[in-house]
């Protein structure tokens, strides 16, 4: 059972709640929040927030830096310095608390800033962690699309190339966000799980025309062969049902849009790995489409910003 010091509990609530309340934040943000904050908490083995000094935030460095991660290595400097900056936010807001005003000073949060050269890292883009264009198309062309679940794999790979669409957005798309013709996306934030619950009106990029051709012709089986309507999602789950023999199966395709990304990310990983390459995620799209658009308009800043 994880070690908890309830005192700390219920200020982080309070925390939470002014987030959530005041800064309108949703919970997976403050998840990450309390996720942070628990990270220090073990670094100082569940002292009382009452009882900081700043040689807790020395330590607390020290701690992250010599942390394993999910992956088996040291945490990232992006990491690092993101869950200093959340646990010095939650400090600064700590210093003017009934209770803690007396015993944490604004100015003690300092000692949680990162390097100068950790910080400088984790802010610089790392180009390994996104595929070259071509190395994207090849791993593309190599999916299969024989099946109606290898169309909409194909498909979903193709979409993410012709709009560097967020994960989570896209497993929220239906049909009606679609309109083939001007070649748009419109993100509705009534609907579509954006960003910061921003409405994103998107335009196709102009990539291989292969991705727009496979799209086009996903977007028609569903409406034209499985008769989807505008409500059905854009790239639907399996369907299961009751197999002959007993138990379940996958029967089809359902029209619900999946719940979370977990196996849109997985169907892009595996087709680069099918390909020998690394498995890259839907959002590194995003950085091959700048890289492109760099290429491009050969450093035209106008140019690029309408990219």
């Amino acid at each position: 059972m994880r070690k908890l010091n309830e005192e700390n509990e219920r200020i982080k609530q309070k925390y939470v709640f002014y987030l959530e309340q005041a800064k309108g934040l949703d919970e997976k943000s403050t998840d990450k929040v309390l996720a942070a904050i628990l990270k220090f908490e073990q670094s100082t083995n569940f002292k009382s927030f009452k009882r900081f000094h700043i040689e807790q935030a020395a330590t607390f460095k020290d701690y992250l830096a010599k942390s394993i991660g999910n992956s088996g290595r040291s945490l990232s400097h992006s990491t690092v310095d993101a869950t200093l900056a959340l646990v010095r936010n939650f400090f600064h807001w700590l210093a003017g608390q009934p209770g803690y005003k007396s015993r944490i000073s604004y100015s003690d949060t300092a000692y949680f800033k990162n390097s100068r050269k950790s910080a400088r890292i984790a802010h610089t883009a790392n180009e390994k962690e996104s595929p070259s264009v071509e190395a994207a198309f090849h791993a593309f062309q190599a999916m299969p699309d024989d099946t109606e679940f290898e169309k909409r794999d194909k498909a979903l790979f193709a979409f993410f190339m012709l709009t560097g669409a967020r994960v989570g957005a896209v497993a929220s798309l239906r049909l009606k966000h679609i309109d083939l013709f001007n070649g748009r996306v419109f993100q509705d934030a009534k609907e579509v799980n954006t960003k910061a619950a921003k409405t994103i009106d998107t335009t196709f990029f102009p990539v291989d025309a292969a991705y727009l051709e496979c799209f086009t012709r996903w977007v028609e089986f569903l409406r034209k062969e499985k008769l989807f309507g505008p409500a059905d999602a854009l790239f639907p789950k399996a369907e299961t049902g009751i197999a002959e023999g007993g138990g379940f199966t996958v029967i089809g395709l359902s029209r619900e849009p999946y719940a979370n990304t977990t196996t849109l990310n997985k169907i892009i990983r595996n087709a680069f790995a099918a390909v020998q390459l690394p498995e890259y995620t839907p959002h590194s799209f995003r950085t091959t489409l700048m890289r492109l658009g760099v290429e491009v308009c050969k450093g035209d800043m106008e140019k690029l910003k309408a990219w």
